[in-house]
């Protein structure tokens, strides 16, 4: 039984882990929020790797940025990279997190600059 945030989160991020699977062709896009900010990356887990990532830390733009606007930012960087790499289409990782707020902004624009999930 969860009696934190933490542990809570770490049960929903099981349950969800066991039914979204990324491929080559449909890789995983997975969200890691910290306080100040927040970071996404397309990941093959046939093969354990990263396709592509973004993070408001290295993305200049995003990095002056804060909160619902930043994960914006990220997001449409994210989908940039995708395209590049050739990648249209996506499986949804929330990480545990509720598909609310910095989440859901960084998921609409990703679908707004082309990944389809």
């Amino acid at each position: 039984m969860a009696f934190n945030k933490t542990a809570r989160r770490a049960r929903i991020k099981t349950s969800i882990r066991n039914k979204v699977h990324g491929t080559a062709e449909r890789p995983r896009l997975t969200v890691f929020r910290s306080n100040k900010d927040i970071y996404a990356q397309l990941v093959d887990d046939e093969q354990g790797r990263t396709l592509a990532s973004v993070g408001s830390l290295k993305d200049k733009q995003a990095h002056g940025a804060a909160g619902v606007e930043q994960a914006k930012l990220v997001g449409k960087a994210l989908a940039e990279k995708a395209k590049a790499a050739g990648i249209e289409r996506a499986v949804f990782d929330r990480n545990g997190y509720l598909y609310h707020g910095r989440v859901k902004a960084l998921a609409d624009a990703a679908r707004e600059g082309g990944l389809n999930f």
